[in-house]
């Protein structure tokens, strides 16, 4: 059923989860609202050589959950993402209506992003061959490592025949999975579509990197304050690992199989900066785009968006210039809006982020709160917004809630979701 614009409307009608601070959807919010963070020390033989010592994990191995012989056929990136997939399709009730052989899999379609894809399994076949010669190579090595074996592994579980899809758009690919999940709904190639993102990349090399281009915090403080989104002690983000998934449904699919609904996507803005492989543009202007995109899409007025889920990872330029953009975009409307960062807590997931927080988003719509940003003790004066330093109610109502994500390559994406 197309709403006043003409389009589709597509909801949300299951969600799914595993995260450094919880196994599930209800673990990982009840940690958000407490404020737990999910960020530890890592195993000393895995950072011995590193200057960063700290990570924020996934808190449940995935291994635990999955069957054993499956689990060994997976990278940790698949492995993750099949947990969040079989929680969210579960949660949405179509299992039990492919079980019945009800269920149309031409017209179910997989979304799931990663940013970096099946590193370990990468990195851990090429130790073998130096050690042990190219025989030893995994013959499974190539479909464990391929970026879309998170989602080929989805689409097999779920009996996805429609598009199967992963966007690769570094830290903003998890939202980005959400758009073109979006899009696959409203352009009719698609009544429901599994979409979310991964990331496994918690690995010497990977942090390696990360740490000479200094990125990472370097910071040997308590690991539990050292994500620290617009706080002036700031040095750098806490790399986590987890995945999130959204099921996503057109209104018609959704209201004849009477699915639950927790919220409506609105609309989505996808844009780039051209300015810079690594920083993002200091005004801000690729996302002040993409969240306008969003909005016009979305066709809300900035003054129904009252929560913000922000990408705010703790870097000292990225999180400055998402308070240019949130002030460009929603204007004077911004003093009435709650922002958060759950990255103070989960730390950065990289191309899972946006899925990670996208489950937020729709969460703090549901129970109209919005979890806290932790370690906010001094904040940066160059940042004006209305920070939730702890639990913060929102309006009830018709609301709306903004998902932004930005990634290296000056990727850009917002993402809108409302109440329905």
């Amino acid at each position: 059923m197309p709403n006043a614009s003409g389009r589709i409307r597509v909801f949300v009608t299951g969600l799914g989860t595993t995260s450094p601070v919880g196994g599930d959807v209800a673990s990982t919010w009840a940690a958000l609202l407490e404020g737990r963070s999910g960020v530890r020390h890592l195993d000393e033989e895995l950072v011995a050589d590193l200057p960063v010592k700290i990570g924020a994990p996934a808190l449940v191995d995935p291994t635990d959950v999955l069957e054993r012989v499956k689990a060994r056929r997976l990278d940790r990136s698949s492995q993750l993402a099949m947990v969040a997939a079989m929680e969210a399709w579960k949660d949405s009730g179509l299992d039990a209506l492919q079980e019945s052989g009800d269920l149309d899999g031409d017209r179910v379609g997989v979304a799931m992003a990663t940013g970096i894809g099946g590193v370990t399994t990468l990195l851990s076949n090429y130790d073998t061959l130096l050690a042990k010669g190219p025989r030893r190579v995994s013959p499974l090595a190539v479909p464990m490592l391929m970026a879309n074996g998170p989602a080929a592994n989805i689409s097999l579980y779920v009996g996805a025949r429609a598009a199967v899809n992963t966007p690769v758009s570094a830290c903003a690919s998890g939202n980005e999975a959400i758009s073109l999940a979006l899009d696959q709904i409203r352009l009719g190639r698609a009544d429901v579509v599994v979409a979310g993102g991964t990331e496994a990349a918690i690995h010497p090399l990977p942090m390696a990197a990360f740490g000479n281009m200094m990125a990472l915090s370097k910071n040997d403080a308590d690991p539990t304050t050292v994500s620290r989104p617009w706080d002036t002690a700031r040095d750098g983000f806490v790399l986590g690992e987890g995945a999130g998934v959204l099921v996503l449904e057109s209104e018609a699919h959704a209201r004849a199989r009477g699915a639950t609904i927790y919220a409506e996507v609105l609309g989505a803005g996808i844009t780039a900066d051209g300015h810079d492989i690594a920083q993002p543009d200091p005004g801000g202007r690729g996302g002040t785009r993409a969240i306008r995109r969003a909005l016009q899409e979305a066709d809300v007025d900035p003054s129904s968006i009252k929560h913000v889920n922000a990408h705010a990872t703790s870097t000292p330029q990225g999180d400055i210039a998402e308070g240019l953009m949130l002030h460009a975009t929603l204007g004077a409307a911004v003093e009435d809006v709650v922002v958060t960062s759950t990255k103070s807590m989960t730390g950065h997931l990289l191309g899972g982020a946006g899925a990670l927080e996208a489950v937020a988003v729709v969460k703090a719509i549901q129970d109209r709160v919005s979890p806290p940003t932790i370690n906010l003790d001094d904040k940066d004066p160059q940042v004006d917004l209305d920070i939730a330093t702890k639990v913060r109610e929102l309006p009830q109502g018709d609301i709306a809630a903004l998902n932004n994500s930005f990634g290296f390559g000056g990727a850009n994406v917002a993402v809108i979701f409302a109440s329905v």
